[in-house]
């Protein structure tokens, strides 16, 4: 999605220089929504690689000076060159930990200014029927994708509630909302995200804050091409599977992380101001769009 303003529906014709009404009075344009970072200090977690450092790219193209935490030192590296000097911060986090956040976050505000968006991404996955995962396989995808993105929400939200504005994108999985055979522990901690998203949002709105969730489907990324590893494949994917209940992409491609990159800004964006509590599903259709 562009970042680039666009029209508004005024019912007048904006396509040239002076602007008329059905009385033929001069008008003034609409204003156009504001839709780079220019000013913005984003902060991004999961920014190493992925989806994550795709976010991180695209924000700094527009402008925006980002922090960028992930547990990979040398991915988050890979960033610098993106960036002009000052602005990328740079911090190697565990979500996980929420001492580490909120010390990170308390970095990232001294190095970059106040935060007024935030975008989790950090995810990890956890591939395997339920009745044959250990404890600890249950956790981990807990304690990364549910606390991870509940720890940085809290520690970022707070300042914003002060200042009385902010956005935030949780990114979420389309099977958060679908039943996935041999994905239980991933799906359910999505679930988790999801709806803590949505409550999130609702105790944030009077302050002008918006929270919202991109859920992507299969994805070219690292954490997809673990689950090829798995057994399954890009055709397989793309085709579906009968045997594991699974429909196919009617779009018939995966996406790249630089498409769900693209709806997590236009979600963080001021284009995207009357918008909270949205879940919005990039999959290639693979859900027909039920959640």
């Amino acid at each position: 999605m562009s970042a680039q303003p666009e029209s508004v529906g005024t019912g007048v014709d904006t396509s040239v220089g002076t602007a008329f009404a059905a009385n033929d009075r001069e008008v003034p344009h609409p204003r156009p929504i504001v839709g780079d970072f220019t000013e913005s200090r984003v902060l991004v977690t999961g920014a190493a690689s992925g989806i994550g450092a795709a976010v991180v790219r695209a924000l700094l193209a527009q402008g925006a000076r980002v922090a960028a935490l992930d547990l990979d030192e040398l991915g988050l590296e890979t960033l610098r060159a993106e960036a002009a000097p000052g602005q990328l911060h740079l911090a190697t986090v565990d979500v996980a930990d929420s001492a580490a956040v909120e010390q990170a976050v308390i970095d990232a505000e001294a190095a970059i200014g106040q935060l007024d968006k935030l975008a989790c991404v950090a995810g990890v996955l956890q591939m395997g029927r339920i009745v044959d995962l250990t404890d600890e396989q249950w956790a981990r995808p807990f304690a990364v994708n549910a606390t991870g993105t509940f720890n940085v929400c809290r520690a970022v939200a707070r300042g914003m509630i002060e200042r009385r504005r902010g956005s935030i994108v949780n990114v979420s999985s389309n099977a958060a909302g679908t039943p996935r055979a041999g994905m239980g522990a991933y799906a359910a901690s999505k679930a988790a995200v999801s709806q803590l998203t949505r409550c999130l949002a609702l105790e944030l709105s009077e302050y002008g804050i918006r929270c919202n969730i991109v859920s992507p489907g299969s994805t070219d990324t690292e954490m997809q091409r673990a689950m090829w590893r798995e057994g399954s494949s890009r055709e397989t994917v793309i085709e579906g599977s009968l045997a594991g209940y699974r429909l196919g992409i009617p779009l018939r491609k995966i996406a790249t992380p630089e498409e769900i990159a693209e709806s997590v800004l236009f979600l963080l964006s001021d284009r995207a101001s009357h918008i909270t509590l949205h879940d919005l599903r990039v999959d290639g259709g693979a859900t027909l769009d039920q959640g």
